[in-house]
């Protein structure tokens, strides 16, 4: 009690010897001041600190479609179970989603959330593939590194300080039936802006802002960097694939040799056992190989999202200039209204001279609309000038959170792939020091 009568401004502390009259209105403010809190932290939480989540198997099923027609898709099922024990809104263990309304709940972030960088989904299609890979959308290898990546969003999503708090997005985990009424209910479609609008406005702006500049072209780098290195990488695998499995070659034409020899048929049967297993080894590691191209496409794909950023951070900036422009013509319509001089060549000024001047009434009618036109158009000025700035400062803080997880995932990711290829090379090594001891018996 006396850290808190310490704490209060002089003029709201009362006598200290008085404590106990006060002792219920301290405690009333105390305890309203620690809700409070309590409420701020809760809502920066994650919902990762609450709930458990993944995405634990996928399932192929017939149906029909929405023009009646006959298909088969994949449902995903989506498990998720209380991190506490005391988490008051119950939720069902698990549900089945399609890709489909992946998408659809992406589309509501992105359209909701116009300054955060939104986690990408995976590919539909399967792209950057060598030729072993299938690009068929429901081959069992790439549905299951769709699972993964589908896993990989939802949690991206959940431990977002912002987007893991969006009621669509937990009703989405929670509740398979109403979810999608529910989402269609926020009018999220309504606010969608063309493709057409968002372009052209990226032609039109007059003073870009440079650091969103700076990031588009980035991004627009980062993208042709990582296509590059995704297309090295399915060639690579290609030949590689091409070089152990013909390494199955030795191990047939040891087999074979062996037969004709006595003293060196046994070394020669091992070392043809030696050459399989080295052969029969590569699919395992072009498939550890695909989750780490799986790593980088994801980041491939986050490059749009950094460009969504970007391209609504200009649809603002022209807006802004728009206002501010049609502002100023305003003001100088205003200025010759009152003078009764035409600074440029206009249609109004030819029609002055052609069929004189306005009368003293109608020029105090047209100012009178004109200055009501003015303020309403300082009012819109304001806001938009208070958008453009709350968009800027939510969205940078996004973007600097974004960068440091694209360098850490990034990082790790290489490292991993350069310590898998290390592992390949040190196993190549062991098979043939281990065809040199068989020989060395002969």
């Amino acid at each position: 009690l006396k850290i808190i009568w310490g704490s209060l401004p002089k003029a709201l502390r009362p006598p200290l010897w008085e404590p106990l009259l006060y002792m219920d209105a301290f405690c009333f403010v105390v305890c309203n001041l620690l809700a409070f809190v309590f409420q701020m932290v809760e809502k920066g939480t994650s919902l990762l600190k609450k709930l458990e989540m993944n995405v634990s198997e996928a399932e192929k099923r017939t149906g029909k479609n929405s023009v009646n027609m006959q298909e088969t898709y994949t449902v995903y099922l989506i498990e998720t179970r209380s991190a506490h024990t005391d988490l008051n809104t119950p939720v069902p263990d698990m549900l089945w989603r399609r890709y489909s309304e992946f998408e659809l709940l992406r589309t509501y972030l992105l359209v909701t959330y116009p300054f955060i960088i939104i986690p990408p989904l995976p590919e539909k299609r399967a792209e950057f593939v060598w030729h072993k890979l299938s690009a068929d959308n429901l081959d069992p290898d790439f549905v299951e590194r769709r699972r993964v990546g589908l896993e990989n969003f939802l949690l991206r999503v959940a431990s977002h300080p912002l987007l893991s708090n969006d009621k669509i997005f937990f009703l989405f985990l929670t509740d398979e039936k109403g979810w999608r009424d529910a989402v269609l209910e926020t009018g999220f479609q309504d606010k969608v802006d063309s493709r057409l609008k968002s372009l052209s406005a990226s032609f039109r702006v007059k003073n870009p802002d440079k650091r969103f500049t700076a990031l588009k072209q980035y991004s627009d780098e980062l993208n042709t960097a990582i296509s590059q290195l995704l297309r090295i990488r399915a060639r690579v695998a290609d030949r590689l694939y091409g070089v152990y499995k013909v390494h199955g070659n030795y191990g047939r034409v040891f087999s074979e040799w062996s037969a004709i020899e006595k003293e060196m048929g046994d070394g020669l049967q091992s070392a043809g056992h030696h050459m399989d297993t080295y052969a029969a080894s590569i699919d395992d590691i072009l498939e550890e190989e695909e989750h780490y191209a799986d790593q980088l496409k994801e980041y491939l794909f986050y490059t749009e999202a950094v460009r969504s950023v970007c391209r609504k951070h200009e649809l603002i900036q022209y807006e802004l200039e728009m206002a501010a422009q049609d502002l100023t013509y305003k003001k100088q319509q205003r200025e010759e209204l009152a003078t009764g001089t035409v600074r440029v060549f206009s249609l109004k000024g030819m029609t002055s001279k052609l069929f004189g001047q306005e009368s003293q009434e109608q020029r105090e009618q047209k100012l009178m609309a004109l200055e009501q036109d003015i303020k309403e158009g300082e009012e819109l000025l304001k806001e938009k000038n208070q958008e453009c700035h709350e968009f800027v400062q939510s969205a940078w803080k996004d973007i600097e959170r974004f960068k440091e997880q694209k360098d850490r995932d990034l990082r790790e990711a290489l490292i991993s792939y350069a310590i898998m290829q290390i592992s390949m090379c040190k196993k190549g090594i062991q098979v043939w020091s281990n065809a040199k001891e068989c020989f060395s018996k002969m």
